[in-house]
């Protein structure tokens, strides 16, 4: 990992004051004029509250880069499934995660990797640097700090290891992993590192999701710091969705019922102080207000910092229309009806219906979401629903669905009959959550094959769980510098 460490050792050594504070620290344009410190070295970085926040908001730059959180990794997640239809056969927006031709020296694959271990050192480099420089930054500050470091470092390497990794329900996790790198490298010294268990990994996603539960503030001060920060609910919607990738029902409940503590609707954020609900309108969660109360984490666009061009999911969805939505996949579905409000997220353009989520023009604006409330009732759904409470599971599926179709009623031969509720669950991911990033990996949880797609100019064949490609392969960065892989 040469390449990699070389730029973390800068990461460390420049401050980043300008993308870090203007990313999600600050609202106001004082900070904007803080004069750049560029030669910092490291045994000073940690000597000034405002160098330590510097860092934090570096960790979060890191996460937001163009191939992570910036958006690109919805699009490469997205297009394993059936969904969407590619018209460019474009390997710079994505067509090979949807042709399931990837490479080690692929671009997506290598940019990917580099990007979620950059978050992962900033966040170790973080973690180690506040346990010996005490006293800067009060107790409390320092423990929201390493909270916040360990929910993305959690974060990052899910992202990582259901991409990457083979799923754990395969085997129990058995099979090999990821480098499991938790120390802070601003050099090559530590480059070779055999991999972990895809078990290990999970292990540690865990334990950082329950430690930042435990050390992350209740809230913040304003709805969009609360929106773009990691704070205590974050840590636990986030444990819902890991918990649902590794079939532990059991503890996708319990987490999932403290923040849904109701057996039917309204279903609501009672004990926490950022109360997360369903916003009544979807569409104002896409377009007008990224900071509602179903927005749990979502990573924040603004004219300073921005992407553009084949950088942005928007640009490619919705302004250079490489991908259209598969008419005979969940757009052509009768659970999905035209009157359902979601249907307003999408348009039509030459006959075909486009994905229109991420629908700002140039400079791309739009907030890109990690996790939204209605995920959570979702999960929370499936996991009542594998455990036998359909009461319960029908409930929290109606809720999500008719809060954009309020005439829609689930028929009561599928809500009472176990295999045919967790389906309509399957589905109502599929239309809720479209373009979210969300339909390779559900694929990848329940074994289920990587389906074949495709129209009278491109097409791809399905692919099994037993075939090499069902999992990305490797970055080749990664397998020239690490001797151990």
């Amino acid at each position: 990992m040469k390449t990699y460490f070389k730029s973390y050792q800068t990461s460390v050594l420049t401050l980043l004051l300008f993308s870090g504070i203007i990313l999600t620290s600050c609202e106001n344009n004082e900070d904007l004029n803080i004069a750049p410190e560029t030669t910092v070295s490291d045994k000073d970085i940690f000597k000034t509250p405002a160098r330590i926040e510097g860092l934090v908001n570096g960790i979060y730059k890191a996460f937001k880069g163009a191939s992570l959180y910036g958006g690109r990794i919805l699009l490469y997640q997205d297009q394993r499934g059936e969904d969407f239809i590619n018209i460019t056969a474009n390997n710079f927006t994505g067509y090979e995660s949807w042709n399931n031709s990837y490479s080690s020296g692929s671009n997506d694959i290598n940019n990917l990797w580099a990007q979620a271990y950059s978050a992962i050192n900033n966040a170790n480099i973080l973690i180690e640097g506040l346990a010996v420089n005490q006293g800067v930054i009060t107790e409390e500050k320092a423990k929201q700090y390493i909270g916040e470091a360990k929910l993305i470092r959690a974060l990052a390497y899910y992202t990582l290891v259901i991409n990457f990794g083979q799923p754990y329900n395969k085997d129990a996790g058995a099979s090999k992993g990821l480098p499991l790198r938790l120390k802070a490298e601003t050099g090559t010294a530590n480059n070779d590192l055999a991999r972990s268990s895809v078990a290990e990994i999970y292990t540690q996603i865990l334990k950082d999701l329950d430690e930042a539960e435990a050390a992350l503030p209740q809230s913040y001060t304003t709805a969009d710091l609360n929106t773009t920060r990691a704070h205590v609910s974050t840590a636990i919607a986030l444990k819902t969705r890991v918990y649902l990738t590794l079939n532990n029902w059991t503890k996708v409940i319990e987490e999932a019922a403290k923040l849904a503590p109701q057996t039917q609707a309204p279903f609501s954020t009672t004990a926490s102080e950022v109360k997360h609900a369903l916003q009544s309108d979807i569409t104002v969660v896409f377009s007008s207000n990224y900071a509602t109360v179903e927005s749990i984490f979502s990573i924040p666009m603004s004219s300073l910092d921005s992407y553009t061009g084949q950088s942005s999911i928007a640009y490619i969805y919705n302004t250079n229309l490489e991908y259209y939505l598969n008419p005979t996949g969940i757009l052509g579905d009768a659970q999905w009806r035209s009157t359902d409000n979601r249907r307003n997220l999408t348009r039509t353009v030459s006959g075909k219906q486009y994905f229109r989520k991420f629908a700002k023009p140039s400079p791309f604006l739009d907030y890109i979401p990690v996790i939204r409330y209605s995920e959570v009732l979702l999960n929370y759904a499936e996991a009542a629903a594998k455990t036998g409470n359909l009461t319960l599971a029908a409930n929290l599926l109606t809720a999500v669905h008719q809060r954009s179709d309020a005439s829609y009623t689930f028929a009561a031969s599928i809500t009472s009959n176990q295999n045919q509720l967790i389906d309509a669950i399957w589905k109502e991911r599929r239309i809720e959550l479209l373009g979210e990033g969300f339909r390779g990996p559900d694929l990848l949880r329940n074994l289920q094959a990587l389906p074949a797609k495709g129209d009278n100019k491109l097409q791809t064949p399905a692919v099994l769980p037993s075939d090499a490609n069902y999992i990305f392969p490797p970055a080749n960065t990664e397998l020239s510098a690490n001797k151990l892989y």
